[in-house]
């Protein structure tokens, strides 16, 4: 797990699922893994319209990738089997005054490999993103999905996030 007042991570192997498979590595991304972090952003409907996993990477990946490892409130992690990146999603640790100063934990981008899709990773994932929350002193994590994705709601209602909010965007 994550020490609360550094923030750096250890590799954590998580449990084994079901079938006896050992699960993967869940750690920090590294700037090699965007080609595949990207092509999972992709993969689907609503990515496929707004990513481009072309080779090469459009420098805007890059450089957010940048910005994401240079601020300590955030957290790329990826889900690593046998040097394959199967999964990633991202953390942001929220600082606020609301809630008597509580921090609070973001987890977006959550992604897992077609490949991989059914086999307990993702759960795994949100669960480990979850840990890294409450080591990093938040006293909530909230994420958002879109409303068109029927079976990721149900499968953060099962994991005990509640649909509490209606969120809104404006798209600058």
């Amino acid at each position: 797990m994550a020490d609360p007042r550094t923030g750096s991570h250890a590799t954590l192997p998580d449990r084994p699922g079901a079938d006896g498979d050992p699960g993967p590595v869940f750690r920090p991304a590294r700037a090699d893994d965007l080609p595949a972090i990207v092509a999972m952003l992709a993969d689907d409907p609503l990515g496929a319209a707004r990513e481009d996993a072309g080779d090469p990477l459009d420098p805007r990946y890059a450089a957010a990738f940048a910005a994401i490892e240079a601020d300590p409130n955030q957290l790329l992690v990826v889900a690593d089997r046998g040097g394959a990146v199967i999964g990633c999603l991202q953390i942001t640790v929220v600082p606020g005054l609301s809630h008597r100063g509580m921090r609070r934990g973001q987890i977006e981008s959550v992604r897992v490999a077609s490949s991989e899709r059914g086999r307990g990773i993702g759960e795994r994932m949100i669960r480990f993103a979850v840990e890294i929350c409450r080591d990093r002193g938040c006293g909530m994590v909230q994420l958002a999905t879109s409303k068109t994705r029927r079976d990721a709601q149900r499968f953060y209602a099962r994991l005990g996030f509640a649909a509490s909010h209606e969120g809104m965007k404006l798209v600058l």
